[in-house]
């Protein structure tokens, strides 16, 4: 269960990172664009020929600002998709489809909730008693302040409903919203019932995170070391972007009036502030969140670098250096401290516990200097120098870094190299003669935590054993180049068309098969946008191989074979069986004439492809449960139903050849799906001369889906038989 936890929780962190990804681009824009418009800054620097207002530099800048302001503006949309493709299994545009509705349905109804509620009246304004800021526009529509929780709401219970239902079956009726077509339905439904409830419960969830965020502001200085120390702590599990997203872009990081409107979450009111020319200083208590990354990402890490390097052996010295210096300059300029950091929590834990008390201890310093430099994504120098230094000193206390960041840089030097030289770590450079000298990554110490334990194979579900079929019809994985589908067709694009095997293709149960070229379009109705799912499912896990056509071949000289296979089997079922137990005496489920499977007019039914059984050519137009079972299932067009018997067998009665093509005409049906039988119960009626006239054949097949390894079916009677009389006997070869 834990583990189970641990999982979602990854896929969560992992699911941020999406809208997380876009806001360097809309800092850079915002920070380049409100800096070189600033009426200050032009001032102080003379520039009003060249940035001043009316000019084409400061047109162009101004587009910058409003270009990254946008999507400040709208994070809880963005976070509300952005979420969704990272969690949705599969089909992500789907999701984010529906999630972009339920985004647009939740606040909607929240907003009719509040008009109805009184607490917004007619014109726009506040009922009486509505405080301040509890209210909000969000794309348009007047609704709760809930920020970028809302996306989140919507991007999580989207994606849940979507890996939920997107291969949901419905009733033959309803089919065409099978698959992932019912998404954006059941998403739709169920965000009307949320956002009326999210109105009740929201503002109770709002007090709790006022106080939640009170609880970090509140305990000063002592609660910024808290944050920093948890927020590096868990970046070896990658959950640290569950925990510092809420202090960034909620209230839970803080609020705080920026130009007349609420501004909630630490990075979202350094923004504000920084579209704000009124703005004296930025708030430190906002970006004690993340200012004290400028101190140990350019400065410290890159002294534990100069400590592994100069604790290398010499032999290794030069390599070493090349990975440290290459790992260095991008933790300086960019922030990205994984390929340092997992290189030490690698092969010396201990390193990294030093590095979390160090780095924890940064954040708390910058906060109790005043720094106020903001980011976007991490604390290199290129966001010191957008957010920091052309911001100015006056707005964010820049400078301070620099004296801050030379102490920590020989902190991290000399605790590093000694506790390197001390106990002997095997940090890069220092590994066992024939070890390899290279920096780590999240995958290899996640490899080593789960001690690179393989996924147990599971056995092949029934959608796969179809989606296999279908591969192998259309010539083997390497062969499609393309999967999608219509209303009623799997539509593929495949490389070869001579390797496609139509016979393989039918055993899938197709209404029909449509050659054009390298397109092929099976058709199954409206249910194949399952279908769909579930083989693009599978192809991601079967070998790349192609059925090369003596694989695959519909020859003439298979269609001999098999007439001598018939032949063989004629000549042998009179006789008496030497070898073999008999485990089970099978009856007959019809009435009329019985005949080993292989003289089955139908390839697939003949070649056992969907298992071994028998068939009977029938003269009464009915069949019969051939013992007490339980019905499996029914198919929709009536011409097959599957049964289990009580001691587990598994059977397939098949009635008719390409009957699926008759839509349930001519077959009446008088059990359903999980229904328990008696021997003897009707099961299936059918019209014989129906079936003979429109269909290729009336043999009904009797096949037997679970056999074991070594056993087969072998005929005890052939010729005529009568409904329920003993025909067929499964017999163990072991």
């Amino acid at each position: 269960m834990k583990d189970k936890i641990f999982g979602v929780l990854q896929r969560i962190g992992r699911s941020f990172m999406l809208p997380i990804a876009i806001l360097p681009v809309a800092g850079l824009l915002l920070g380049v664009g409100s800096s070189f418009t600033n009426a200050t800054m032009i001032e102080t620097y003379h520039l009003q020929a060249i940035l001043g207002e009316g000019t084409i530099l400061n047109s162009l800048l101004t587009i910058m600002s409003k270009a990254g302001s946008i999507i400040f503006d709208n994070l809880p949309i963005i976070f509300a998709v952005g979420v969704a493709i990272g969690m949705a299994k599969k089909e992500k545009e789907v999701a984010a489809l529906a999630a972009m509705i339920s985004f647009f349905v939740m606040n909607a109804t929240m907003n009719a909730m509040l008009l109805i509620r009184g607490d917004l009246l007619a014109d726009g304004t506040l009922g009486a008693g509505v405080l301040e800021g509890t209210v909000t526009s969000v794309c348009g529509i007047q609704t709760l302040q809930m920020g970028v929780f809302g996306g989140i709401i919507v991007g999580l219970g989207v994606a849940a409903l979507h890996n939920k239902f997107y291969k949901i079956q419905l009733p033959n009726a309803l089919s065409f919203f099978s698959g992932s077509r019912f998404v954006p339905i059941i998403s739709t439904l169920t965000y009307v019932v949320v956002g009326i409830v999210l109105y009740f419960v929201w503002p109770t969830v709002q007090n709790g995170i006022y106080a939640l965020g009170g609880l970090v502001t509140g305990t000063g200085y002592i609660g910024t070391l808290i944050f920093g120390i948890i927020k590096r702590a868990l970046i070896p599990f990658g959950l640290h972007h569950v925990f510092y997203l809420p202090f960034w872009q909620t209230a839970v990081g803080g609020t705080m009036e920026v130009a007349g409107q609420l501004v909630q979450g630490g990075q979202n009111i350094f923004f504000a502030q920084l579209a704000d020319p009124s703005t004296v200083h930025f708030s430190a208590d906002a970006t004690r969140y993340f200012s004290g990354e400028f101190i140990f990402m350019i400065f410290g890490l890159p002294g534990a670098a100069l400590a592994m390097y100069q604790c290398a052996k010499p032999e290794k010295k030069k390599q070493a250096g090349g990975l440290l210096l290459s790992a260095a300059l991008a933790c300086m300029m960019t922030g990205i401290t994984e390929p340092l950091e997992f290189s030490f929590l690698f092969v010396a834990p201990i390193l990294f516990a030093v590095q979390v008390i160090l780095a924890g201890s940064a954040y708390m310093i910058a906060h109790m200097l005043n720094i106020a430099v903001g980011l976007t994504f991490s604390g290199g120098f290129i966001d010191l120098f957008l957010f920091g230094i052309l911001q100015g000193n006056a707005k964010t206390s820049w400078i301070r870094i620099i004296p801050v960041g030379i102490i920590y840089f020989f902190l991290y030097y000399i605790i590093f190299r000694t506790l390197i030289l001390k106990l002997n770590l095997k940090t890069p450079g220092r590994e066992d003669d024939d070890a390899e000298t290279k920096l780590y990554t999240k995958a290899d110490y996640k490899a080593k935590v789960d001690g690179n334990d393989a996924d147990s194979e599971n056995e092949m579900t029934p959608e796969d054993q179809k989606s296999a079929l279908i591969t192998r019809g259309l010539g083997g994985k390497k062969n499609i180049s393309d999967v999608d589908c219509c209303a009623t067709r799997l539509r593929c694009t495949v490389v070869k068309p001579e390797l496609v095997n139509e016979d393989v293709l039918r055993m899938t149960s197709p209404s029909g098969i449509v050659r054009k070229g390298q397109g092929i379009q099976v058709i199954y109705g409206p249910a194949v946008s399952v279908i769909k799912s579930n083989l693009e499912d599978y192809l991601e896990k079967a070998p790349d191989v192609e059925y090369l056509p003596e694989e695959n071949e519909n020859s003439a000289e298979e269609t001999n074979k098999c007439a001598e296979t018939k032949d063989e089997a004629k000549k042998d079922e009179n006789k008496t069986v030497a070898a073999g137990t008999v485990k089970k005496e099978l009856c007959s489920p019809f009435t009329g004439v019985a005949a080993p499977i292989e003289e089955a007019c139908d390839e697939a039914f003949a070649g056992k492809m969907m298992g071994d059984g028998y068939l009977v050519r029938p003269e009464e137009g009915m069949a019969y449960a051939p013992e007490d079972a339980t019905v499996s299932f029914i198919f929709p067009s009536k011409h097959a139903v599957g049964l289990t018997s009580d001691d587990g067998t598994e059977y397939l009665l098949h009635i008719g050849v390409d009957t699926v093509n008759l839509d349930g005409k001519g077959f009446e049906t008088f059990v359903n799906d999980g229904d328990r039988v008696k021997k003897g119960d009707k099961l299936i009626g059918f019209d014989i001369k129906y079936i003979q006239e429109h269909a290729k054949s009336d043999e009904c097949m009797v096949v037997f889906t679970s056999l074991q390894e070594g056993e087969e079916i072998r005929m005890s009677k052939s010729g005529k038989v009568e409904k329920l009389e003993k025909t067929a006997e499964i017999v163990s070869l072991n």
